[in-house]
């Protein structure tokens, strides 16, 4: 490596030390934010589901009657299933609430968030942990790359008791099974989870079959912060 390139690189990580401050700040802002919320349930699905598709409003639904339960609703506060969940818990009575990350595509705040619970991220990571430390569920509609992340973020979580167990719902038989049916028949056969991992989720189809499976765990579990 040439003394040129040396020097860049040692700019480069001077710079990395001083992000943290950056990183900090975004965790306090979303810290003193979501501290105001309510016991809330996370929505997640994708970006890019229409609104004539079936599982926005489903997510709408669900929400609605999260909504109505007393559940504010949080979302990735973009289009697609997080508007759905957005619209659906403000028509629901309940703290409609957006986790917005900066993009250079797809990503604006939808019109459904709560003006003062409409927050901004720079950082996935940060978003992500603000997600799952202000969850008392995860509902987890069809999506692509980032709603598989932030479900196995939840999962892992839950299995490894670095938070207490909590409700993680799929919705939609149909779309899941082949994930579904890959971690039994192989990640469930290579001995890589136990046979009671299985049990840190439910797959349904049905609205009111979802909103039950959270109410009805939170008849013998308390409401209580992750971490």
């Amino acid at each position: 490596m040439s003394h040129k390139h040396g020097k860049d690189w040692s700019e480069i990580k001077s710079n990395d030390s001083w992000a943290i401050f950056k990183i900090m700040a975004e965790f306090v802002n979303g810290y003193e934010n979501m501290s105001r919320i309510g016991p809330s349930v996370s929505v997640f699905g994708s970006a890019r589901t229409q609104p004539h598709n079936d599982f926005y409003q489903k997510a709408v639904n669900i929400s609605r009657m999260l909504g109505e339960k007393g559940y504010g609703v949080i979302t990735g506060g973009g289009p697609g299933i997080m508007e759905a969940g957005n619209k659906g818990a403000q028509e629901g009575g309940g703290q409609s609430i957006g986790l917005n990350i900066d993009l250079p595509f797809e990503q604006s705040g939808n019109q459904y968030i709560d003006q003062e619970s409409n927050l901004k991220f720079d950082y996935f990571f940060v978003r992500k942990v603000v997600f799952v430390k202000y969850s008392q569920a995860f509902v987890v509609l069809p999506g692509g790359f980032g709603t598989l992340d932030e479900l196995f973020e939840a999962l892992t979580l839950i299995q490894t008791k670095k938070i207490a167990r909590k409700p993680v719902v799929f919705i939609g038989k149909a779309y899941w099974s082949g994930l579904i049916d890959w971690i039994k028949n192989t990640m469930l056969a290579e001995g890589n989870i136990s046979a009671e991992d299985l049990n840190l989720f439910k797959v349904v189809d049905e609205e009111e079959e979802a909103v039950k499976y959270i109410d009805d765990f939170f008849k013998t579990h308390s409401l209580s912060p992750n971490f």
